[in-house]
């Protein structure tokens, strides 16, 4: 009898330990503002994430190298974006491929001042209005707001009291990770110094993964769904090469809720 409660007790004890294995929250790195910036840095986890406001030219391609290497991303639209009726047909593809779709304002607002981030150019009521149309543009392709809580503001400028706002409607507002040179796909040569190539775009981002103490771990690497004509040097035509080098390091892509769960 003794030997069997004993053995009783020993799996007892086993279940709890995996059941708390199982519901254990990942680690979690926010900015100075309380944004949401990176995921668990132990994980060899990334959470592509793809912005789109006027353009979706590298849209089809995009779809296209996701589905072949069965990777799920996120797509954060403006409230433009979606309206765009020559973008509907994209949307509704990749809500029907499991993507995460979520918000990004509606008219693609600057919250801030470049040169005075704790200033703002918008009031609560503008912020309120204009996010929650994002949403009623978005429910129209059968998005709830309650399933795309994850909001990444536009030109991912923000400050504290924009964060603060986004959780008062309930939402939680995330970020790229810093460290790579992948949001300047946008940049077109006329620019001039600001200007950065595809290749060079694609370096920063392997040289991070191989310099870095924790390389790409936890990351938020966002990438443009579209960018200007006047940029030929499509960095999203690189995205099949990003990918595999990536995945021959071990590293596996989630949504962005799927990074936080």
């Amino acid at each position: 009898m003794k030997s069997s409660n004993t053995v009783r007790v020993l799996l007892i004890g086993a279940g709890l330990f995996f059941c708390l294995i199982g519901t254990a929250q990942k680690n979690i790195i926010t900015d100075k503002f309380g944004a949401i910036i990176r995921g668990d840095t132990t994980l060899k986890e990334i959470a592509l994430v793809f912005t789109g406001d006027e353009f979706a030219d590298g849209g089809d391609m995009i779809r296209k190298v996701l589905s072949k290497h069965k990777i799920k991303a996120s797509f954060f639209l403006t409230g433009n974006f979606y309206s765009n009726k020559a973008f509907q047909p994209l949307i509704r593809a990749l809500k029907k491929e499991g993507h995460y779709l979520g918000a990004h304002s509606d008219k693609h607002l600057l919250y801030a001042p470049w040169t005075k981030r704790d200033s703002l150019l918008v009031t609560q009521d503008v912020f309120n209005a204009d996010l929650l149309m994002n949403f009623k543009r978005m429910a129209g392709f059968g998005i709830k707001k309650k399933n795309a809580s994850w909001f990444l503001p536009p030109f991912e400028w923000y400050n504290a009291e924009i964060v603060k706002w986004t959780k008062e409607l309930g939402l939680q507002l995330v970020n790229f990770t810093p460290g790579t040179r992948s949001t300047a796909d946008y940049t077109y040569p006329e620019m001039g110094k600001s200007y950065r190539s595809s290749e060079e775009i694609y370096q920063s981002i392997m040289e991070y993964e191989q310099k870095s103490s924790n390389g790409l771990k936890g990351f938020i690497l966002l990438i443009h769904i579209g960018t200007d004509p006047r940029r030929t040097d499509k960095f999203y035509a690189k995205l099949d090469d990003l990918l595999i080098a990536l995945q021959r390091e071990g590293y596996v892509f989630l949504r962005i809720n799927d990074l936080f769960n």
